[in-house]
């Protein structure tokens, strides 16, 4: 948490200001690993309760397997999984009063709160973005039993159609211009060059939106008060 306050010192200096990517894509797609080739050492903090989620089971010693959880240990993750969204909810709203550049993970399967959570920064200004990563569905499974917090097949195949069925109703919430797929069926692969591009263009834009200018005015203008 002490980090978090730290950025909001950043504040209007922060070269990401008013720009949110939100990251998504089902079990085993492989976001992390985009995550760490497509957007990393661009400056913008990330916002991921899973981190968090999975550190709090490690101090409880309890396994990332959950394929082989009994019901008293999966109400007890139920539970600390809950308690790590929390925390998270208080470093995003922490990150969006320092207007900070972000990046959410999400799973793409919850489109409500998605959409929810990129009109509550578009009004603030915010310019919000999504990079989505695919993998199909055999890749998806492959990689889930080679992770160290495993699912169970079921759960992965159930999140998997329903991530499929949402890319088209993300690329409407986001608009074309403001999305990105990433096919990583490949996982020897590095980020395709042209998808680098794509991302690079957005971090680099500068905000536009009447409330992002009026922010940053604002700013600038009680920092040279004081």
């Amino acid at each position: 948490m002490r980090d978090f306050k730290q950025y909001i010192i950043e504040g209007v200096y922060d070269p990401n200001i008013f720009k949110a990517f939100f990251l998504a894509g089902g079990p085993g797609s492989g976001k992390s690993w985009v995550s760490e080739r497509a957007l990393s050492g661009m400056g913008l903090k990330v916002i991921n309760s899973d981190n968090m989620f999975a550190n709090a089971l490690k101090k409880e010693r309890m396994s990332l397997d959950f394929s082989q959880y009994n019901p008293k240990e999966i109400e007890r993750r139920d539970e600390i999984r809950s308690k790590a969204k929390a925390r998270t909810g208080v470093q995003l709203k922490m990150a969006l009063e320092g207007r900070l550049g972000l990046i959410l993970d999400s799973t793409a399967r919850d489109i409500s709160r998605i959409e929810s959570e990129a009109n509550t920064m578009k009004h603030i200004g915010y310019d919000t973005f999504m990079v989505f990563v695919n993998t199909s569905l055999e890749v998806a499974l492959k990689r889930n039993q080679m992770r160290a917090r495993k699912l169970p097949d079921a759960i992965v195949i159930t999140n998997h159609k329903q991530v499929q069925k949402n890319i088209g109703l993300l690329q409407r919430i986001f608009g074309g211009r403001n999305f990105v797929i990433v096919d990583n069926n490949k996982v020897a692969e590095d980020v395709n060059p042209s998808v680098h591009k794509a991302i690079r263009r957005m971090v680099n834009r500068k905000p536009t939106s009447y409330q992002a200018v009026s922010w940053i005015k604002r700013e600038i203008a009680k920092k040279r008060r004081r």
